[in-house]
């Protein structure tokens, strides 16, 4: 019998030479349920999403996808696991001298063997999931942001994945484009029985569609909880985050000497 977790990361660390990026992660992901990782730039989110990928292997500990440990696996094995998997870009990543119906048709002529006339009606059928069904003739160069990003998310489920990561999908997006992308995050989830990880800054988008939210600061998990435990929550860090305040663990300064110094105030008398 399946486990209930479709991943279970346990005391991950990774590092650039010297540079510590994770240092002990525990997360566990659920099937069909929505998880956000939130915190602030250069915190590792985006590192987490490639090891869980198997893009990098971790220093130490281990992530397990579907009970095969990622970075235990060999080339073969690996590029049979990414097919249970779908990835959707920061600002989406179609193939710009591909038209949207061949965007999303890439994968399954890539990687099956249906017939043309079936691969027509199963692109068909995810463009007009996502809404853009009677855009299937036009080129990348001709879709505002919002499309662009739906038509990735097309191209995302096109082999029905087990998986879906995020990467920053709300980034650039105007307040109707990104209710959109977030409504249909959601939907495709619970319609496809799939788990998807959305790695976001929009704190308050996310809230609406996720059902449990990993805050990460300093390459360690600084918080963690359902939504509205993260919106009640009192702890300075998840606070100021949630809130947008500029006072707070994370300074508005950069670490620098006293201003008096720099300005040659220090022999000064006041």
């Amino acid at each position: 019998m399946a486990s209930e977790n479709l991943i279970e990361i346990k005391d991950l660390n990774f590092s650039y030479d010297t540079r510590a990026i994770l240092k002990g992660i525990n997360m566990t992901m659920q099937r069909g349920k929505v998880v956000a990782i939130m915190g602030g730039s250069g915190s590792g989110k985006t590192t987490l999403l490639r090891l869980i990928g198997g893009a990098l292997p971790p220093t130490s500990g281990y992530v397990k996808f579907d009970g095969d440990v990622v970075h235990e696996l060999n080339r073969d094995a690996l590029f049979k696991l990414r097919r249970k998997m779908g990835m959707l870009f920061q600002f989406g990543a179609l193939f710009t001298d591909l038209s949207v119906f061949d965007n999303v048709a890439f994968q399954m002529r890539e990687h099956t063997n249906l017939p043309e006339s079936m691969i027509r009606d199963l692109v068909l059928m995810k463009l007009h999931a996502v809404g853009l069904r009677g855009a299937h003739h036009l080129m990348p160069n001709e879709l505002s942001g919002g499309m662009a990003r739906r038509v990735a998310l097309a191209r995302s489920i096109a082999l029905d994945p087990m998986l879906i990561m995020y990467d920053e999908p709300f980034t650039g997006l105007d307040p109707i484009s990104l209710s959109v992308i977030g409504n249909l995050i959601r939907r495709l989830t619970d319609a496809l029985g799939m788990t998807s990880i959305v790695v976001t800054h929009d704190v308050q988008e996310s809230l609406k569609i996720v059902d449990y939210v990993y805050f990460v600061a300093d390459g360690v998990i600084a918080a963690e909880g359902t939504p509205q435990q993260v919106r009640d929550s009192v702890a300075p860090f998840v606070h100021q985050f949630v809130h947008g305040e500029e006072d707070g663990p994370v300074p508005f300064h950069y670490p620098a000497q006293q201003y008096r110094k720099d300005l040659n105030l220090e022999s000064e008398v006041v």
